[in-house]
């Protein structure tokens, strides 16, 4: 069992819920594929180890520990995924042309929030963003 994993058990029972095996299921799967995983990928991988898990209760465990922010939901590429949220937030940039994926660090928007705040008065949710566009391959530009 992994490190990652056991923090996260332990966040869940620290929060005052209970971890039932369906649930470990899930989230064992999300761990052990360390990416972005559709939730019908999931409920498969799932189907593989608990034959008797329904498609029901694989996509109410995804609710549930996005609703804990242990999990991102995000749209990449026209796909709905799924991944572990890590110490650290990141954000996605997302060719629309090739589907590349790149991860993108927290701190490029701490000067957009810092504005918002300042400008507007709201303070912005910028927990698992992905942006669309194209990469510089698609626009046939030379590398920077």
């Amino acid at each position: 069992m992994s490190h990652y994993r056991l923090n996260y058990l332990d966040r869940i029972r620290e929060l005052g819920h209970r971890v039932t095996p369906q649930r470990q299921l899930v989230l064992d799967t999300i761990c052990e594929r360390g990416g972005h995983a559709t939730a019908r990928e999931v409920y498969e991988q799932v189907r593989l180890t608990a034959p008797s898990v329904n498609r029901a209760t694989v996509y109410r465990a995804l609710d549930f520990f996005c609703a804990l922010n242990l999990v991102a939901k995000t749209e990449l590429a026209g796909r709905t995924v799924y991944e572990m949220m890590g110490e650290e937030p990141h954000h996605h940039i997302v060719c629309t042309e090739c589907g590349q994926v790149a991860f993108v660090p927290d701190t490029l928007f701490d000067e957009l929030a810092a504005q918002l705040w300042e400008q507007h008065g709201f303070r912005v949710a910028l927990q698992h963003m992905a942006l669309a566009g194209k990469c510089r391959h698609c626009l046939s530009l030379p590398p920077p």
